[in-house]
């Protein structure tokens, strides 16, 4: 972002950008002091969900229906960055999906000659790793962000969405019953991998960073994440890379792949509208090919300034995912904020053995149920 800004600029002289990197584990939980102090950054980065479409509604998101940027971006994304009153109010970054990117060599120094396809082959050849001295996968306790967008939504993609036609409906009424079993295997799933020696020492304090580096450098034979960081799980040091689809279902039934929207960016109607909307067009059109060369991530635009750089496998995988018949949103996507940070909290939670996972799946549904009682006053 910082090379974006900088290419801007020297196209656009008179106009300064300040970029300032998020904190915390969500944008939304970067966000909502600025909300509250009416201090909204000029451009934004935002989810595509209820939070963001709010402030679209509430008139504090400029509507980028005439821009360029959304007139290029995939038909199928736009409802996600739509709002209940019609306001356009977010462009994506790109195309969002999880995959299990998996180092060859250990696999075969391991012995394992076939992929999963279901969670308990999952577990087979998480032993059969750690039983040939290899750690099988990287678990980012220390950001929860990356565990509800790998375990977590895969867990609730498998076990809510291809059991519920209507879930985000249901979810929007409060009418969908999350303190279920179903929803607990979601959480015991995640303690289930730890609780077996199958993550690296010390997870609970492993960022999204490091956990990126323990994967690339060799030191984990799998990373569960997301394709918009392809650029660098897909070239680790001295190692091929693999990926294969989230086996977080059960033997006999297909698998549910999570796809949508990337984390994208909102343009703040404050007096520098006009010159953030300028920069906008900018990341996602001429400036689009600095950050995808990098990221190596799915393009969400029907034409791209400058070269793709992907690599094959990516493209197969994304080719499979768009041919499953069920596919789920990423998580960010269809919880609401309040509910978002929870569910952060409930992982680690669950990972600490302060609550059971049971206990988790009852704060989920209150929270769930709660908002949408509040909405639909």
């Amino acid at each position: 972002m910082d090379q974006i800004a900088e290419e801007f600029t020297k196209a656009n002289p008179q106009i300064r950008v300040n970029v300032q990197f998020m904190i915390g584990n969500s944008v939304e939980e970067n966000l909502m002091p600025k909300v509250g102090s009416r201090a909204l950054p000029d451009l934004m980065s935002v989810n595509p969900n209820a939070f963001t479409a709010r402030l679209a509604d509430q008139k504090l998101l400029m509507d980028l229906g005439d821009t360029a940027a959304w007139t290029n971006m995939l038909e199928p994304l736009k409802g996600d960055w739509t709002s209940p009153a019609n306001h356009r109010f977010g462009i994506t970054a790109g195309v969002a999906t999880t995959a299990i990117f998996f180092n060859k060599d250990l696999f075969q120094r391991a012995g394992i000659s076939s992929l999963p396809t279901n969670f308990d082959e999952f577990l087979a050849v998480c032993e059969k790793l750690k039983k040939a001295g290899i750690t099988p996968i990287m678990w980012n306790g220390g950001f929860a962000n990356m565990l509800g967008n790998g375990p977590f939504s895969s867990g609730f993609a498998n076990n809510i969405v291809g059991a519920h036609a209507n879930w985000k409906r249901s979810i929007a009424d409060g009418s969908l019953n999350l303190d279920s079993a179903a929803t607990a295997d979601i959480f015991s799933k995640i303690k289930l991998v730890a609780q077996r020696g199958y993550v690296q020492d010390d997870f609970m304090s492993t960022n999204y960073d490091q956990g990126i580096k323990l994967f690339t450098e060799g030191k984990t034979a799998m990373a569960f994440h997301g394709t918009w960081a392809a650029g660098l799980l897909m070239h680790g040091k001295g190692f091929q890379t693999g990926l294969f689809m989230p086996p977080w279902n059960t033997a006999g039934k297909l698998p549910v792949p999570v796809v949508g929207s990337e984390t994208g960016f909102a343009v703040a109607n404050a007096a520098n509208r006009k010159e953030a909307m300028a920069f906008l067009e900018f990341i996602v059109g001429k400036g689009f090919s600095i950050q995808q060369n990098k990221r190596q991530n799915i393009p969400a635009m029907k034409q791209v300034d400058g070269v793709v750089v992907n690599d094959v496998a990516l493209t197969e995988y994304m080719r499979v995912v768009n041919q499953m018949p069920v596919s789920a949103s990423p998580y960010y996507a269809f919880l609401p904020a309040s509910t978002l940070e929870l569910v952060h909290s409930l992982m680690q939670e669950v990972l600490f053995g302060n609550i059971t996972p049971q206990q988790a799946a009852s704060s989920l549904d209150a929270s769930i149920k709660g908002e949408a009682e509040k909405t639909n006053k």
